[in-house]
């Protein structure tokens, strides 16, 4: 206990640390414009270098699109103000965030009318990866948000906030937002949506609360009046937790998911045994299972197959077999 409350100590605001500190996250005083038109391009880049990365299937344009995304400094300026108890500060800030919000998810869309078509939702990981946020996203979010804030409040550390801006992503789900809605993939778009917000309020909830720990309120001498500050904060724990309900959920699903594919395949491995066929894939989701199989010759008897599956997972599984023919040529 004593080496956390030496540390709290050693990193707590100092009267002197506030200007800087808020000269980094307001677009306020004589640098507004500067500052505005800095976060427009960026942020502008930063949508067209992630589109291009999902629709190219690139994890490296991916990242690079999340260190140059500026969405950060406002969400963290929203709570930097909510923390001092400014809440027209905190308000102005967070319009900004759904200025850049609507900006993102508009842009995408307009991109992705280029490559109709191009994109596939089912398959592409930049997009799957995106649309199914569990809890485990959450904690994740939780532990970024609160890595961003400290970064942030530490001149001598603030390199760090590369590494932050990779593991709370926050333009790319926006992007597949933009792609899924042009093409019609609503369930996708919601779903990157979700996981936009996990990590938009994780930052909020967790950055706020390290914010406060190290004293940011004191050291700008903010009286603190009413209850705007508490209510606020209470908001934003209550909508997390409601976001973690879907979260919580969709983990569970993916957890069954992943252990009826785990079973399914043993069982079309054994069901294949002694026959000139090879297990190309086996997928499972809800209560479907999808097999592929490649070979020559007539298959195991597909009866054989779905007996199989519904002893070992125990439930009235629909089963879907593809055969892929394979044509087999022997020099002489």
């Amino acid at each position: 206990m004593g080496i956390w409350s030496n540390m709290i100590r050693d990193n707590q605001f100092q009267p002197q640390d506030v200007p800087r500190f808020e000269g980094k996250l307001f677009f306020e005083g004589d640098r507004r414009r500067r500052q505005f038109e800095q976060f427009g391009v960026l942020l502008v880049l930063a949508t067209i270098i992630a589109t291009a990365g999902i629709i190219a299937n690139s994890t490296a344009t991916v990242i690079g699109a999340m260190i140059v995304a500026p969405l950060m400094t406002p969400i963290m300026a929203t709570t930097a103000a909510l923390t001092m108890g400014q809440v027209q500060r905190a308000a102005r800030a967070l319009a900004l965030v759904g200025i850049g919000v609507i900006s993102v998810i508009g842009m995408s869309a307009l991109l992705g009318l280029l490559y109709t078509g191009v994109l596939d939702f089912r398959t592409n990981p930049q997009v799957t990866g995106r649309v199914s946020p569990t809890v485990v996203d959450l904690i994740a979010a939780l532990a970024s948000g609160a890595a961003g804030a400290f970064c942030m409040s530490r001149e001598d550390i603030s390199d760090s906030l590369a590494g932050v801006a990779i593991a709370i992503s926050l333009v790319p789900p926006l992007c597949v937002v933009g792609l899924s809605m042009q093409a019609g993939y609503t369930d996708e778009a919601l779903g990157a949506m979700l996981l936009f917000v996990t990590n938009f309020l994780s930052i909020l909830l967790a950055g706020g609360a390290v914010l406060a720990i190290l004293g940011l309120n004191k050291a700008a001498n903010a009286r603190i009046t009413g209850p705007a500050r508490r209510n606020a904060y209470l908001a934003i724990g209550l909508a997390t937790i409601i976001v973690s309900v879907p979260l919580i959920a969709t983990g569970r699903q993916a957890t069954v998911n992943f252990l009826g594919q785990q079973q399914s395949s043993v069982v079309v491995d054994e069901w294949l045994e002694g026959s000139d066929y090879l297990n190309e894939g086996v997928t499972y989701q809800g209560d479907t299972v999808r097999v592929v199989i490649t070979g020559v010759g007539q298959p195991p008897a597909f009866d054989g197959l779905v007996q199989a599956l519904r002893s070992e997972l125990r439930r009235p599984v629909v089963v879907s077999l593809k055969v892929v023919p394979a044509e087999e040529f022997v020099s002489e």
